[in-house]
């Protein structure tokens, strides 16, 4: 029986770090009201575009896995904050790499884009349409966000991360997936300001107010996250003492340590870079594997456990065996062009730009334009 094991991974964090006290110079708030309430105590923000951040992670992953860009069959790219709608992020990737042989595609399920993405890819692999997969979870969320909204302010960063699928005939990879999707809470978290409704100059394309119900999301993200690593842990017979590292969504401290509880996980097999990133949507559970990886928590063959949930609110978790390689076969030297500016400083500038599209927004209306 076919398999799509990881063979390679990659991630690319923009250097410049916003920590709490930067944000305590824009907003209402602390490092302690922050770090008490979200576990959160910095993120990143990018310089350069979603697009820039994904080639590096996966030049990286490819390097990893020793794969030539140009045998690559499959990009499957998670992201909610894709630079174009039309043409998609992955074909975008695909160029940058030279990877004239793959077929390329997005998935937009919020912060599960990546667990997606990855069912999407091993699903092509295990039922013979490709061999292998680059799969991709990254986001620039930093520039669809309400800089004055410190309910969600606090809590994104950016980032990417790429994993290298490939045909295997061992039990490796994948084992058991379980995806839902929560519909009755899905205005719990809404992003206005992005997709075609905003297309009249009701509100501006990228001039978001964001609907964050953050009990709401809080209560159902931890049942969603804990009924779905039941259930696949269940389908498989893998008691919670058998996982070697669980790698949730890293949303919010609390959330994670109610996830781990429900599931009989102790915190020390729990994968944590929340504090260090924040919640970076699609980006979260790839760059938490990667770091995994890097500090030599993920051994030969060992099992893990990835729940996620999401705006929607989607919802998963999967179940992966790891295989016997937890070292790169090979490095990438691909960097990020340098960046010159602070955080605080990238932040201003897009608060800056927020500021003057609003006028821009009322002339058009006042002229008639969607008469």
């Amino acid at each position: 029986m076919t398999h799509a094991a990881v063979t390679g991974w990659g991630k690319c964090l923009p250097p410049a770090v916003l920590a709490n006290a930067d944000l305590a110079q824009i907003l209402d708030t602390s490092d302690e009201w922050i770090t008490t309430r979200t576990g959160i105590r910095e993120r990143r923000i990018s310089h350069v575009g979603l697009g820039e951040l994904a080639h590096v992670a996966a030049r990286r992953a490819l390097a990893a896995a020793a794969l030539d860009p140009a045998a690559v069959e499959l990009i499957v790219f998670g992201t909610t904050t894709f630079e174009d709608q039309a043409p998609n992020q992955a074909s975008l990737l695909q160029k940058q790499l030279g990877a004239r042989h793959a077929a390329s595609m997005d998935v937009n399920t919020a912060c599960t884009s990546f667990l997606y993405a990855w069912s999407t890819a091993n699903a092509l692999i295990r039922t013979g349409v490709v061999r292998n997969a680059l799969v991709v979870g990254g986001e620039v969320i930093s520039r669809f966000m309400d800089w004055s909204n410190r309910n969600v302010a606090v809590l994104f960063g950016d980032g990417c991360a790429a994993i290298v699928l490939e045909a295997d005939q061992s039990e490796t990879g994948l084992l058991a997936e379980q995806l839902g999707c929560d519909v009755e809470a899905r205005d719990a978290l809404v992003i206005e300001g992005m997709g075609a409704r905003y297309a009249d100059f009701e509100r501006a394309l990228g001039v978001t107010n964001w609907i964050f119900d953050g009990q709401e999301i809080f209560k159902r993200a931890v049942a969603g996250m804990a009924q779905a690593g039941a259930a696949v842990l269940a389908k498989q017979g893998v008691a919670a003492a058998d996982i070697g590292l669980v790698v949730p969504h890293q949303a919010n401290l609390r959330i994670i340590e109610a996830v781990a509880k429900k599931l009989d996980a102790p915190m020390d097999r729990v994968m944590l870079t929340v504090q260090r990133y924040g919640n970076m949507s699609a980006a979260t559970v790839p760059v938490a594997l990667v770091e995994a990886l890097e500090e030599g928590r993920v051994r030969p063959g060992s099992l893990l456990l990835m729940p996620a949930f999401g705006a929607g609110l989607t919802w998963c978790a999967h179940l992966a065996r790891w295989g016997e390689r937890v070292t790169a076969l090979g490095h990438s030297d691909s960097e990020l062009p340098p960046c010159s500016s602070s955080a605080l400083d990238l932040v201003r500038e897009l608060v800056k730009r927020r500021e003057a599209a609003r006028p821009a927004t009322a002339a058009a209306l006042a002229n008639g334009c969607c008469a």
